[in-house]
């Protein structure tokens, strides 16, 4: 059976909507049960729970401003868990002023972890009450940082991606390819990496020239105890080629080997995957004889400077930030370098023979020429003159030393201030210097080992004033043995001897004739040329030079030592390059 619901007698308001006003009619026609408290409300209130029975309620002799507010019929709502208006689980406020009269339910605060760096750090440190609006908005500031910073990698990797070999938009190729030139073959440097030959160890034929003594004092040096770095400008330096060479040419006719070279060269064609500059070899072949030499005036007599780096250099000549300006002043910083780190009390060690280019009362710099012979093959040797600077007594044995600097031109291209860095944070500073100066390093080392030095001593010199190229300070100076510096920079002797025979063995299936090894300019590989005989020669003219970089003719003295093979002028090019 269905039960009947019985609505009751609903009572009709004929003036309005809702009950009639008269409290009889109410009472008389309402079915509703006695004494329960109507709550009237309007579209402002909120409308939550009906009870809460979690809440704890202040004693009857509080604050009687704290209670809540009895304005919802009869009763005390405090001392009743049915409290229609402290609940916050509602419709938003359509009233802004009643927001002071609700708080939260559960005003317990949220349990904080006991461990952690947060706790133990911060228990102590008071806690200021932050809105959520604030909130919000270092969030999306933290947002937009991190966006920007995902931007700039973004652009960054975007451009090593489009930039890793730099040489290809700024530097052109170190000698102008003719078009009679005939193109013999290319080698792409991935072949040369893989390549692998092992030597036995070398014979000395001959030691020329005399050494001074390294001054020991120089390894105190410090950013704080710098010291000038001076001139030497009455030293003559030698940097003659392979077939201008005496003894060379003596070895030659006594057929003491077959190939013929120097340290410079084969430093250049052994590190030739790290090279990013164009350079140039100059190949001989003469008979069943083979000689490398270099062009007058070539690259190979100057230092490259930031060549491995990814931060462009300036293009304008006129710069003495460019890159022929940085290699002229790192020439001249280090051959005043080698001569300021010696003691110069006139106590020399003297080899087999005199300084072979030097005349007679000439005041040659400190150098000694190692002729040195490797077994290539059965019946091929190869010969190449090494260079020292100085010599050392260790354990009363002298040990020879070879002398390089590196040069800080200004850090902001660098990224470390050595002035800064270098006392506290030597080995950030030798790994920007490998990372910005790959080449230049990997053949100061590879001609170490060819020379058999015992330690080659590395300066820092940095200019006294980013803009002041002429004036120079050295910071420190650190020794290394070539073969630990050489495994500590991935520089491995087998492959370096590798390139070697495998350029050996190409050029030994040519013809005689003359010959050029270019590396290209804008890419990495190199390509070898088959030239005419008078080419490079002093009548043989590449290309006419603008008149501003004309060079004057050079004095009657200038003109002997040109015919002795001497080379000091490494600061009037860097005043020409200024000029």
């Amino acid at each position: 059976m269905v039960g009947v619901f019985e609505v009751g007698a609903v009572p009709f308001n004929p003036d309005g909507w809702g009950p009639p006003d008269s409290a009889a009619a109410a009472s008389t026609t309402t079915t509703l049960p006695l004494h329960v408290p109507f709550a009237p409300f309007s579209l402002s209130d909120k409308l939550g729970r009906i009870a809460d029975f979690t809440r704890s309620f202040p004693s009857s002799n509080a604050n009687p401003s704290n209670r809540p507010s009895s304005r919802h019929g009869a009763g005390n709502p405090a001392d009743s868990p049915f409290d229609f208006s402290h609940d916050v689980d509602a419709f938003p406020l359509a009233n802004p002023e009643d927001d002071s009269s609700f708080r939260l339910v559960d005003a317990k605060p949220p349990p904080r972890p006991k461990f952690g760096p947060k706790w133990r750090f911060n228990q102590n440190r008071p806690q200021l009450p932050q809105r959520r609006d604030e909130e919000v908005e270092a969030r999306k500031r933290e947002a937009e940082k991190e966006r920007a910073r995902r931007d700039r990698l973004y652009n960054l990797n975007r451009s090593n991606q489009n930039q890793q070999r730099r040489e290809a938009a700024i530097f052109k190729s170190s000698v102008d390819i003719q078009p009679e030139w005939n193109m013999l073959d290319q080698i792409p440097f991935s072949t040369f990496s893989k390549l692998s030959f092992s030597v036995p160890e070398p014979e000395d034929l001959l030691i020329c020239g005399a050494l001074e003594y390294y001054d020991r004092s120089f390894d105190r040096i410090t950013p704080k105890n710098e010291r000038r770095l001076e001139r030497f400008k009455n030293r003559n330096f030698f940097k003659v080629t392979t077939t201008d060479d005496p003894v060379i040419r003596r070895l030659a006719n006594e057929d003491k080997a077959t190939v013929f070279a120097t340290d410079t060269i084969l430093s250049t064609l052994m590190c030739a995957p790290r090279s990013v500059y164009s350079w140039d070899i100059v190949i001989q072949r003469v008979g069943n004889k083979l000689f490398f030499d270099k062009r007058d005036g070539s690259q190979l007599d100057l230092l490259s400077v930031h060549e491995t780096s990814q931060e462009p250099l300036p293009e304008a000549k006129d710069d003495i930030n460019c890159a022929y300006s940085l290699s002229v002043e790192a020439a001249y910083i280090n051959q005043n370098f080698s001569q300021q780190v010696l003691v110069r009390d006139g106590n020399k060690v003297s080899f087999d023979e005199p300084n072979p280019f030097a005349n007679e009362g000439d005041e040659v710099a400190s150098v000694a020429y190692r002729y040195r012979r490797w077994k290539l093959d059965n019946d091929m040797h190869l010969v190449a003159r090494c260079e020292v600077q100085s010599v050392v007594d260790v354990n009363n044995q002298k040990s020879f030393l070879t002398l390089n600097a590196l040069n800080e031109f200004d850090p902001k291209y660098s990224g470390v201030d050595w002035r800064q860095k270098l006392e506290t944070q030597r080995g950030a500073v030798l790994a920007t210097e490998l990372k910005n100066n790959a080449n230049k390093l990997a053949k100061w080392t590879a001609q170490a080992i060819l020379a058999n030095a015992d330690l080659m001593k590395l300066g820092y010199v940095s200019r006294v004033h980013p803009r002041d190229h002429f004036n120079h300070v050295i910071l420190g100076v650190v020794g290394y043995k070539p073969r630990d510096f050489a495994a500590q920079i991935n520089l491995n002797t087998a492959n370096m001897w590798g390139i070697v025979k495998s350029v050996v063995d190409l050029c030994m299936k040519l013809n005689e004739g003359k010959y050029v090894l270019v590396k290209d300019p804008s890419k990495p590989q190199v390509r070898i040329y088959e030239v005419p005989a008078d080419a490079f020669e002093n009548d043989y003219v590449e290309e006419p030079l603008p008149e501003e970089e004309q060079v004057q003719p050079p004095t009657e003295d200038a003109e002997d030592g040109e015919a002795n093979g001497t080379t000091n002028d490494v600061e009037d090019k860097e005043i020409e390059a200024q000029n």
